[in-house]
């Protein structure tokens, strides 16, 4: 049963990236969206950190652990920095995310589950330190397979048949569904729903157009269902501590980037997919 109990809990670890999960094909939401333009709205002095506006290539990790298992969300996609009256503010999409654990056990998100996660566009906090620009985005709670009417303070439902539940990522099931793979004829799918909470930290690189940091999550799952009762577990998953377990990057790129592109380039413009290394 032990061995039953890990396995359940990479399922488990499956977030977000970023952020955490993943979408694929980047969809023809990320798609359609106009390039973002340097200014909106206009006030007569430009707002520090103006010059950061643009479309950016986005590499997060978040390192989870629980009783029984570590485990590695990577995610991809972009973000967008634009000017808006005096604020600078922040828009992230997303278009896959990778996963890696401690255990034989191999989890995987659609890229239209990872798609579904549409964070809220948010002004980040600007200051200049040591001649280098420094942005601080805040958390905006975000509802994925579940539409909550506040998502920043409703609780998630414990009735895996609640209303609210909603499939995102368009897949017939409930929520936006993992599928886990143990070895073969082992292997099934897990339907969960989630509040994505996270913020990031990030500071100019000495590379221009490079902004680098660390990404912090406090996201919140509910597991709706699965094809095996097996998969069912509840544990209890936490951030690492070590922030630097959890590293971002942002990468300038031109505004006509989509998902296929970011992915076919993402071996040049961003470090290997780490392991689970603590």
């Amino acid at each position: 049963m032990r061995a039953s109990v890990r396995m359940g809990s990479a399922v488990v670890a499956v977030a977000g990236l970023a952020g955490l999960l993943g979408l694929a094909g980047c969809g023809s939401d990320e798609a359609a969206e106009p390039a973002p333009s340097t200014t909106e709205a206009s006030s007569s002095k430009a707002p520090l950190g103006a010059e950061l506006a643009g479309r950016y290539a986005h590499y997060d990790v978040v390192a989870y652990e629980s009783a029984d298992m570590k485990t590695l969300i990577v995610s991809f996609g972009f973000t967008d920095l634009k000017v808006v009256g005096d604020d600078l503010v922040a828009k992230e999409s997303f278009c896959h995310a990778d996963h890696r654990s401690d255990m034989p056990v191999k989890t995987t998100m659609s890229d239209a589950a990872t798609s579904a996660i549409k964070p809220v566009s948010t002004p980040v906090t600007v200051t200049e330190e040591g001649g280098k620009l420094r942005i601080q985005r805040p958390e905006t709670p975000t509802g994925i397979g579940i539409h909550l009417e506040n998502p920043a303070t409703d609780e998630l439902p414990t009735d895996p048949n609640d209303p609210r539940i909603a499939d995102d990522d368009g897949d017939g099931n409930p929520g936006v569904t993992a599928h886990i793979y143990v070895s073969e004829g082992l292997e099934g799918d897990l339907f969960i729903a989630r509040r994505e909470r996270f913020a990031y930290d990030l500071t100019e690189a000495d590379e221009k157009g490079v902004l680098t940091g660390e990404v912090t999550d406090k996201s919140e799952q509910l597991i709706v269902g699965a094809t095996d009762p097996m998969f069912i577990t509840k544990a209890t998953w936490v951030q690492v501590p070590d922030l630097s377990k959890s590293p971002m990057i942002l990468k300038k790129v031109d505004a006509d980037w989509d998902c296929t592109r970011l992915m076919a380039e993402r071996d040049d413009i961003f470090p290997p997919t780490p392991e689970v290394d603590w």
